[in-house]
């Protein structure tokens, strides 16, 4: 990559972070008062016990998020690192920059069965950085390489600069996914909940080129926000652009508010919704980090949705790849790993892979 107008700071000691940690910074707009703090990882590959969500493997390049979203999920796994969840989470962005090679590394392993990797759980993968780092073409490349199956979530249509390598992908058998989040068109919610967030419309329009190119690409209508964007005139028009372009999947999630994330939001609301504070703390009241049931239910339920096994096609079509994949060893004389076989890889708590 190249490193035009920017500066470098080297050996200044980071909370969390590290001695001797590089800390860039870029000479642009979307980067001006932001901290890129450049750390070399010691893997890539995180597992998520229990396949909850439909995939038991991730990987996060970056941890912090410029886009800003106020409801971010991901923001109190920022406090691991000695940040705090507010500004901090926006503005000292961390970079594993050495997770392309690393992820290399951990699927030449022979233990490595191929199984699903999620990219996206935590923080994007396609936020403004990655334009600058590209990281995300060598990731993609090195599971291409190892035959993976690959699921995306983003917010960015950042993500067509790299549809050759989806295209790839597919052209192979391999089963892939690349999804795009929306949670409303609406340009006052949009700008105060998704602050620097691309445009909504730009990501449905991606939606509907991927899927042009027979890629399965869907739309997650999340988070729903009682009184900011979950009336039926604020989701019909995603629900009709995302039927246009032919989505895969609609989906739709029910805001909620765990840990730090509950006190971010809070105080937005206090600043540009006071209204709406006494609502909020009565369906989050005590405490609570979810609405009762019948709020989530009743919230979700603008969002009717199609196409809800798409996990389980995807974990079907990585059966089938890694079948396929079996067949070829044999043929070959290459070796497997061991029904019982374990991934020498580094396992977290599924709190700090949790989808944003």
């Amino acid at each position: 990559m190249r490193w035009d107008e920017q500066r470098v700071e080297k050996d200044l000691r980071i909370p969390g972070v590290g001695d001797g940690t590089v800390i860039r910074t870029f000479d642009a707009p979307e980067a001006m008062g932001i901290n890129f703090h450049e750390v070399r990882a010691k893997s890539a590959l995180n597992h998520v016990p229990g396949g909850r969500y439909g995939f038991e493997w991730t990987v996060n390049p970056y941890r912090g998020c410029t886009h800003a979203c106020k409801f971010c999920f991901a923001r109190s796994s920022h406090t691991y690192l000695d940040f705090d969840a507010g500004r901090d989470f926006e503005r000292e962005i961390v970079v594993k920059v050495n997770v392309p090679e690393l992820l290399r590394v951990e699927l030449a392993k022979p233990a490595w069965r191929r199984e699903l990797v999620a990219l996206g759980t935590n923080t994007d993968p396609y936020q403004w950085v990655e334009s600058r780092y590209r990281m995300m073409p060598e990731i993609l490349a090195a599971l291409e390489e190892a035959e993976t199956p690959v699921s995306v979530l983003t917010k960015s249509p950042l993500v067509m600069r790299d549809v050759e390598i989806f295209d790839r992908l597919v052209a192979k058998g391999l089963p892939v996914s690349v999804n795009l989040s929306v949670p409303t068109l609406d340009e006052k919610a949009w700008r105060a909940t998704e602050p620097h967030t691309p445009s909504p419309s730009a990501r449905l329009d991606a939606v509907a080129e991927l899927r042009r190119r027979g890629i399965e690409s869907g739309v997650l209508v999340a988070p729903l926000m009682p009184g900011i964007n979950d009336t039926p005139e604020q989701v019909q028009p995603i629900v009709d652009r995302a039927r246009a372009a032919g989505a895969t999947f609609l989906g739709g999630v029910a805001l909620h508010l765990r840990g730090e994330v509950r006190d971010v939001f809070f105080g937005w609301l206090e600043e540009k919704r006071p209204d709406l504070v006494p609502r909020y703390e009565k369906l989050y009241e005590g405490g609570r980090g979810y609405m009762r049931p019948t709020d989530r239910i009743r919230t979700a339920k603008v969002v009717k949705g199609w196409g809800r096994g798409r996990a389980s096609r995807l974990k079907q079509g990585e059966s089938e790849a890694g079948t396929r994949k079996a067949k070829r060893d044999q043929v070959d004389g290459g070796s497997q790993a061991g029904a019982n076989a374990t991934p020498a890889i580094r396992r977290t708590s599924p709190a700090q892979d949790s989808l944003f």
